[in-house]
């Protein structure tokens, strides 16, 4: 049973990766207009905390400190569906598109945080 766990945990470790390269690409794709740029800052940063924080939270010492991390992830998917919708595409329908399918990934996200959270209490 504990290797299950270990399983689910591990994928979603890599779905969090996977996100974050995705958002990566995307980045570099867009065009580079000042507000874009700033957004995209904004936007690396948060799609790397969702997954250091889930890792954080398989690493930690207590069911307190597991709760915390994992909140943070879900705030960060949030910050980083809120950076997605600002970013400029210029009307690219790849570029549109491509957003569309992360913004897809971060509601999936949050509704996976958010039942681990309500799982832990």
């Amino acid at each position: 049973m504990i290797e299950n766990t270990n399983n689910k945990q591990y994928n979603l470790e890599d779905r969090t990766f996977e996100f974050a390269k995705k958002v990566r690409m995307f980045v570099k794709n867009l065009p580079r207009t000042i507000s874009n740029i700033e957004y995209a800052k904004q936007l690396i940063r948060s799609s790397g905390s969702v997954g250091a924080n889930y890792i954080e939270a398989n690493e930690s010492f207590s069911k307190k400190d597991f709760v915390l991390r994992v909140k943070i992830s879900k705030k960060e998917t949030k910050e980083s569906r809120y950076w997605l919708r600002l970013i400029d595409t210029e009307g690219t329908k790849s570029l549109q598109q491509e957003r569309l399918v992360l913004i897809k990934e971060t509601e999936e996200l949050m509704k996976i945080f958010g039942a681990i959270i309500e799982k832990s209490k």
